[in-house]
């Protein structure tokens, strides 16, 4: 379920559409009153004429042929029936009366026509007006009516064609966990579906590089695990001792580089954190110092032996025993203190600082000009493996020693 927020398409485009709405329906109020106005003044000054001509002719004041000249442009018709004339009379609703010291006039409407009736002491006369009908609203209630039909019709379109972006952007945040099996295929030839069938093709490219690449790193590992393991046979029987130990000793190095790499192809390849289970912080280390061979007076522990983190067992040893090695190897004393709490896990030893920021040693293969500072692959695996956990990788330097913790350690219980 996506939470739609003020920021999103959806919502500018369904306030964009009720703004419309509501202008439009402000305007045809508008209109409707005016139009209205314009109509009953239309009216009144149409009947007003007749009515003082008829009442001036029925006071003597003009004569009956001044009468028919002064409202011959009229189409009216005098109501005889005197039957139909009191039904028109007493059923009809009065729109307007006028009052004079001659006489009264006023406007009826009556079945959907409008009469005008003028009252005199000696006469009451009736006519029908033939020319104009009762106000309607339905004209102009119809157009306003299909304008929103249409601006209605507008938007149900128009959100019908740009919903497959919520689910391109479920895919594309499943896409960014790292979760690879998506499906945002799209049969329109609209822009839209151009570009989920674009991501899905390109998701569908990066699953078969990454498979590909899984395939040649682990056959590359599997192939070069075996001579390695027959160069260690085969060193062990050497007689003179030097020459041995030095063959092992690159041996040994061959295969911590392969398992190494078997730790970033596990990573990268986002298998890194599925194998997570509750395990004690202190035989975590205990294992590290194990794969590090790291000899017990080389470290000090303060860690709290009840402590269990949630982690994958040999990820995180793996990025324990990389800081076990380079704090031993770089530091003055060839010395580290390891302390744990329910945050922070700190590893410290003595040194110079680092001559550039963290992050340039978090990169593979980083090179110094002095060998000696040189951390390979080791911190960029330690990044990759607190970065799958959801902790923090820092570094500080205070009073001469260097600190490699990691932060956010809560995250883990």
């Amino acid at each position: 379920m996506i939470k739609i927020t003020k920021s999103s398409i959806f919502y500018s485009i369904t306030f964009i559409f009720l703004l419309s709405l509501t202008s439009i329906l402000l305007a045809s109020i508008f209109l409707l009153e005016y139009d209205k106005q314009d109509y009953s003044e239309k009216l009144n000054k149409k009947y007003s004429i007749i009515a003082r001509s008829t009442l001036f002719h029925l006071n003597k004041l003009i004569s009956k042929k001044e009468l028919q000249e002064q409202i011959q442009d009229y189409s009216l018709s005098e109501i005889i029936d005197k039957e139909k004339k009191k039904n028109i009379i007493t059923q009809s609703k009065v729109i307007q009366k006028i009052k004079s010291k001659i006489g009264s006039s006023s406007i009826l409407k009556y079945d959907k026509h409008h009469y005008l009736l003028v009252e005199h002491q000696n006469a009451i006369l009736l006519f029908k007006d033939n020319d104009y009908q009762p106000y309607r609203y339905d004209i102009i209630k119809s157009i306003f009516g299909l304008v929103f039909g249409i601006i209605i019709l507008s938007y149900i379109i128009t959100i019908r064609k740009i919903k497959p972006l919520r689910r391109l952007k479920r895919q594309m945040d499943k896409f960014a966990s790292g979760n690879l099996d998506i499906h945002c295929n799209s049969e329109g030839e609209d822009e839209i579906s151009q570009v989920s069938n674009a991501f899905q093709h390109a998701v569908e490219q990066i699953k078969k590089l990454n498979s590909s690449r899984q395939l040649f790193l682990r056959n590359i590992m599997h192939e070069l695990k075996t001579p390695i393991t027959k160069g260690r046979i085969s060193a062990e029987m050497i007689d003179n001792e030097k020459q041995r130990n030095r063959l092992i000793n690159v041996f040994e190095k061959l295969e911590l580089l392969i398992n190494e790499f078997a730790s970033i192809e596990q990573i990268t390849s986002g298998e890194g954190t599925q194998n997570i289970r509750p395990a004690r912080l202190i035989d975590i280390i205990d294992e590290s110092i194990d794969l590090a061979m790291a000899p017990s007076k080389a470290l000090k522990l303060e860690i709290d032996a009840n402590l269990v983190l949630n982690v994958d067992f040999r990820l995180f040893t793996t990025a324990i025993k990389n800081l076990i090695d380079n704090g031993i190897k770089y530091s003055l004393d060839h010395f580290v203190i390891i302390t744990a709490t329910a945050n922070r896990i700190s590893f410290i030893s003595k040194g110079s600082p680092l001559e550039h920021d963290l992050e340039h040693y978090l990169q593979p293969f980083i090179q110094e000009k002095n060998s000696h500072h040189s951390f390979g692959l080791g911190l960029y695996i330690v990044d990759n493996i607190v970065k799958a956990h959801n902790i923090k990788f820092k570094y500080r330097h205070q009073d001469g020693l260097n600190y490699f913790y990691f932060e956010n350690i809560e995250n883990l219980l």
